[in-house]
């Protein structure tokens, strides 16, 4: 039988564990404080530990920091009603199996006890666990609480104890830097240099002198000896910004420096040694300039020790409304008041596609607050992208429209100009409603997503990776559509 320790100072937090765990196969306890949970710990020797974060004498993460100190492979799940990024990072930094923000799903709760456990059976037959590298603060402002940022949140607490090297990718404006200065803020080296290089930003022909340095005479107007970035930051970290768009004879010093820590600066043969942290950046897909021979593959897999795939901000758009509050709060200033916004405007800025992800939300939040004439920011204080949308702009063309071929499995949609043209989702899914009860045959959602998949094959010329890029999918998940649909007979697929 299973032992499982609750420390919760709350009664009906017990309570209702003790109704979701009333099994033959588990056994509960409880303490409601972290100073009894570690003394019933050493008396009862648990298989799990679920611990709150928010307690009456020592917190949630003392108590995990002294869990760790008995037994590095107890599993200890976290949970907190006040989750903020801090306190993930912290959870999974200092060893944490996993963490939970309150109220909590049930059935997911169950799952994760369950995998805990088995998890401490595999742990009991193992030699040992080693616990991650004890907390340090964090400052920098990642926000979300969708479940794609909880997890980049546990995975960045993870690599931080570590020095691997990281990639991190995704679409322009999602937080890649902010990710970085994470990892570097909660490393071991956070008491060192942290330089952030934008690799685009800077001539190709003096890149390598910014990164590597150079001699004296090495080329026109190299009057004296420079020190590079990566020498400046010797034992500490260095972020890549934009790696995708480095020369290859820059990416030949930079695998350099990942195999053996040494390069050699511009003009001179003295060999310079280095201890840094590589965390790299790009919003290109990697694979692709790696078989298109733009990029080095050996230079790839060095890179890609540990990936962090940022989500696009309309993949996670339960965190709006906490980034609008924290973008309004900064854009007021220290002591100042920050602008309200209504019900309309929050539902237009939720609805909204946002390309620039959460960059492009900052800066429309910007304006907002200076073109807005009163305490509350109106629809009218929003550019007409947001709330009419893109294709209804002034002055724009509306897109040519389409059709595409019907087949037995799936109904052709309508996109004829006597077709509804809703400019937002809600009102294209309208539209897609009324199609159906016109067509009883119309399946809508298997017909979209084929005619999607069609399209996005097209306005990428059957290049996959673009086009589950351009979905927002994984080329895997696209394969499965294309042979679910059939439909390689109707464009050329790649």
């Amino acid at each position: 039988m299973d032992k499982l320790l609750l420390i919760d100072d709350e009664a009906d937090v017990q309570y209702s564990f003790r109704r979701i765990f009333d099994s033959p196969d588990l056994q509960l306890f409880t303490a409601s404080s972290g100073e009894e949970g570690v003394q019933l710990i050493q008396r009862l020797k648990p298989d799990l530990v679920i611990s709150d974060i928010r307690m009456a004498g020592i917190n949630g993460l003392e108590t995990l920091r002294r869990i760790r100190a008995l037994d590095p492979r107890l599993p200890v799940i976290l949970m907190t009603a006040y989750g903020t990024t801090q306190t993930a990072i912290e959870a999974m930094k200092l060893g944490a199996y996993d963490y939970l923000l309150k109220p909590f799903d049930v059935p997911r709760l169950k799952e994760l006890v369950a995998q805990a456990l088995r998890a401490a059976r595999e742990m009991r037959q193992a030699v040992t666990l080693q616990p991650m590298l004890e907390a340090e603060d964090y400052e920098v402002g990642v926000i979300g609480r969708s479940e794609a940022m909880q997890a980049i949140f546990k995975l960045i607490g993870q690599v931080a104890a570590t020095d691997a090297t990281v990639l991190i990718t995704g679409e322009s404006g999602t937080g890649k830097e902010l990710v970085a200065r994470a990892i570097y803020h909660y490393s071991r080296r956070n008491e060192r240099a942290f330089l952030a290089i934008n690799c685009a930003a800077i001539a190709e022909n003096l890149l390598e002198s910014e990164l590597f340095g150079h001699e004296k005479g090495a080329f026109t107007g190299a009057a004296a000896q420079r020190i590079g970035k990566f020498e400046q930051c010797d034992g500490g970290t260095i972020f890549l910004d934009e790696i995708g768009d480095m020369s290859p004879a820059t990416q030949t010093k930079i695998l350099r420096v990942l195999q053996n820590g040494t390069f050699e600066r511009v003009g001179g043969n003295q060999t310079v040694k280095v201890d840094v942290r590589v965390i790299a950046a790009t919003n290109k897909v990697l694979e692709e300039a790696v078989a298109n021979r733009q990029f080095r593959e050996d230079l790839f897999y060095r890179l890609n020790v540990v990936r962090i795939q940022m989500p696009p901000l309309r993949e996670r758009r339960a965190d709006i409304r906490l980034l609008v509050d924290f973008f309004l709060r900064k854009l007021a200033g220290p002591g100042g008041k920050p602008k309200s916004i209504g019900p309309g405007t929050m539902a237009l800025l939720e609805s909204y596609s946002w390309p620039g992800n959460v960059r492009e939300l900052e800066n429309i939040l910007r304006r907002a607050t200076v073109v807005a004439k009163g305490q509350a920011i109106l629809p009218a204080d929003l550019p007409a992208e947001v709330v009419h949308g893109p294709t209804s702009v002034p002055g724009t063309a509306a897109p040519p429209t389409t059709s595409t071929p019907s087949s037995p499995t799936s109904p052709t949609l309508n996109t004829s100009p006597t077709a509804a043209a809703p400019t937002d989702l809600a009102g294209l899914a309208q539209a897609l409603f009324r199609l159906g009860r016109a067509d009883p045959k119309l399946k809508v959602l298997p017909a979209v997503e084929r005619v999607l998949v069609i399209e996005a094959l097209k306005e990428t010329r059957g290049n996959q990776v673009q086009a589950a890029r351009l979905l927002g999918i994984t080329r895997a998940t696209l394969r499965k559509r294309i042979e679910k649909f059939g439909i390689r007979q109707e464009v050329s697929v790649n």
